[in-house]
């Protein structure tokens, strides 16, 4: 058995959730806050037999599409008041980050 870690934007989570549901899997889904963007982000974990892993991270990547988006940076500027000033950058935002952990053990109360 795996076990199927999925960092994922916020965005794609209900559509993820809704596919890997009707595919017969079952997920937990848990709100996180992206460390760069610090945004919200979803993890899902998904306990899967191996033979099903494929699916689920078939599921995953076409569900989870990266997208360009624009930000706000803050870049240091030594004689302004505050220290820093804001300025517009553009970033790759959402896709997938997944990891697969196997488990040595399974139980269910």
């Amino acid at each position: 058995m795996k076990l199927v870690l999925a960092i994922i934007h916020d965005e794609d989570a209900h559509k993820l959730m809704t596919a890997l549901n009707k595919s017969n899997f079952q997920v937990t889904k848990l709100a996180s806050t992206g460390g760069f963007l610090r945004v919200g982000n979803t993890t899902m974990l998904v306990g899967v037999e191996e033979d099903k892993l494929d699916q689920v991270l078939k599921i995953i990547n076409d569900k989870c599409q990266t997208k360009k988006q624009m930000t706000v940076a803050n870049q240091p500027y030594t004689t302004t008041p505050e220290g820093y000033i804001p300025y517009p950058i553009e970033v790759t935002a959402g896709g997938a980050t997944v990891f697969v952990v196997d488990i040595e053990q399974f139980h269910k109360f």
